[in-house]
């Protein structure tokens, strides 16, 4: 049953590009609405698990504050997925994982092995052939700087698990952290607006259905049957899990919107998604840095 939930999951959140590419707003556009829209199904579901959710004020403000930082996130995202498409654009962001290798080396003192040094660097050059190398045949309007803004999230997004973990107990609600984290997105989308030139606080009609499926599918629905099924089951099985996301998000992007890579990106995306899966897969039990924070790819 757990790992139909965290599928379940998976499969929610492999939308959310998508849904961002269909609604065709502005990127802070779309980070506003997409908090706004998934509040009402967090507050419920979190009036269910109230009497459990034991969070000291310090957690409750961490996850606030990681939803601030989220939300810088998604604005890079969203402007990407604009730039070089769904589906390339979330498997580059899933080079999250190696700022937080790199993170639990600096704050934590936890050892690079040669080979982890070795996949990090395969892994940015995957990167970097997954822009296109400038070459007529890339896919997107803009890939190069598409892949730039989407590293620039995989920073934020890092920097948004490294807190948000301090703000999650192994034990009690699974809800309040990320209700806390989702008014802390808006909260950040609200702040950003300054650099969006075209947000908009009344989005055409025909993004309306696209915004409310992405709040309320992969905001809410999707991370919270991740987040009930992803400490139950072993760190192995749900890295695996999560870094199926961004390759389901490819073949939506092939399929939806006919997203046909040139051959140095095919070859750039397979570097990276090897390369993540690996790393995500080769964390040391005693890490102090959990599973889920080097494995999970983009909300």
């Amino acid at each position: 049953m757990l790992h139909l939930l965290a599928l379940f999951g998976v499969l929610t959140i492999s939308f959310s590009a998508v849904f961002v590419r269909l609604a065709a707003v502005s990127p802070v556009t779309a980070t506003l609405f997409r908090a706004i829209y998934a509040l009402p199904v967090l507050v419920v579901a979190w009036l269910f698990q109230r009497s459990t959710d034991a969070r000291t004020h310090r957690e409750r403000w961490m996850a606030f504050i990681s939803g601030i930082v989220l939300a810088v996130d998604l604005d890079l995202w969203h402007e990407a997925i604009a730039l070089v498409g769904a589906g390339l654009s979330t498997v580059i962001a899933n080079v999250q994982v190696v700022f937080v290798a790199a993170a639990a080396w600096i704050l934590y003192g936890e050892k690079l092995s040669a080979a982890r040094v070795m996949l990090i660097g395969i892994v940015l050059g995957g990167v970097a052939l997954s822009s296109g190398l400038g070459r007529p045949d890339a896919y997107g309007t803009r890939p190069v700087a598409g892949t730039v803004l989407a590293v620039l999230g995989g920073v934020a997004y890092a920097a948004f698990l490294l807190i948000y973990r301090e703000a999650n107990r192994p034990t009690g609600s699974s809800v309040g952290p990320l209700l806390d984290s989702t008014i802390g997105v808006a909260i950040g989308a609200v702040a950003s607006i300054p650099f969006d030139p075209q947000f908009t606080l009344v989005p055409p009609r025909a993004a309306e259905l696209w915004l409310v499926l992405l709040a309320i599918g992969p905001q809410a629905i999707g991370w919270l049957l991740i987040g009930i099924a992803l400490p139950k089951l072993p760190a192995i099985e749900m890295s695996v899990l999560l870094v199926g996301q961004p390759v389901i998000t490819v073949i939506w992007g092939v399929l939806f919107f006919r997203e046909h890579l040139s051959v140095v990106q095919w070859i750039g995306s397979a570097v990276v998604l090897a390369g993540v899966a690996v790393l995500s897969m080769s964390r040391r039990p005693g890490s102090r840095l959990r599973a889920e924070g080097a494995s999970a790819g983009p909300p």
